[in-house]
């Protein structure tokens, strides 16, 4: 330990963990495109756009450290060695950023990489960005609160399929008062996702907007039913990554 201590003296720069956003270089923080710009070392996901890469400095070290929908490499092993690179990095004096997709505290590994430098007395600081759900919402202009209409909104993931009765209940419960769903990593599993959700919304009337490549060039939108939802986004053959807005009020705004 003592070592261990005498080595993070050394330590000049904290270690950045900084959200990306949803792609679009122009909807980073001004705090996220200075620390980008400044680092010596990069370790960015899957998701990070080119665009926003492209304001690293030409000398800077850029690491891949993101992971593809069915790659086969597994998770806490790839998890680990982006630990160690963190750590490796810092204590070589160089200022080092993890740059996250979205937010890095909306399903990022975010809180296992604050721990891990915790337990090496490793400094670190945190830069949020703008996650793709709130990106969608705004760009499309779909409502995720509203006075008299809606006054809640829930972050959930393609998981919602695993749900049991007790949770789906409240599922049920909170769609039909008009909470609004915002459903990540969803595309893959939408079919028991619907089959579920319809489950919860019983007579309800739901309606789910899923936009792809949330602020890229690229981005599509698709808005239906939840009950026909899988049918046009089929139609629209809308690509990874997608995300979800589910409820009684997801639909562009209209006087």
């Amino acid at each position: 330990m003592h070592q261990q201590q005498e080595q993070n003296n050394n330590i000049l720069h904290p270690v950045c963990i900084v959200g990306a956003g949803p792609g679009a270089a122009d909807m980073l923080t001004v705090r996220a495109a200075r620390c980008i710009e400044a680092a010596d070392v990069i370790l960015h996901d899957n998701l990070v756009s080119e665009e926003i890469l492209a304001l690293c400095r030409p000398d800077a070290e850029r690491i891949y450290a993101g992971k593809k929908y069915g790659d086969t490499i597994d998770p806490a092993a790839r998890q680990q060695q982006i630990h160690e690179l963190m750590r490796l990095h810092a204590l070589n004096g160089k200022k080092v950023v993890r740059l996250k997709s979205g937010d890095p505290f909306i399903y990022g590994r975010a809180v296992e990489e604050i721990r891990y430098l915790q337990e090496h007395h490793i400094p670190f600081e945190v830069v949020p960005g703008i996650t793709a759900g709130i990106a969608a919402a705004g760009l499309c202009q779909v409502p995720l609160t509203e006075r008299n209409h809606s006054n809640a909104v829930l972050f959930c993931t393609g998981h919602t399929a695993n749900y049991d009765h007790e949770q789906l209940d409240a599922l049920a419960n909170m769609l039909r008062t008009g909470t609004t769903l915002v459903m990540y990593m969803g595309l893959s599993n939408l079919s028991v996702v619907v089959a579920k959700l319809l489950q919860a919304a019983g007579s309800e009337t739901v309606y789910v907007t899923a936009v792809s490549k949330v602020s890229a060039p690229q981005q599509q939108q698709v808005t239906a039913p939840l009950q026909e939802i899988e049918a046009a986004i089929q139609q629209a053959a809308l690509p990874m990554p997608v995300v979800f807005i589910i409820g009684k009020y997801a639909t562009s705004i209209k006087v």
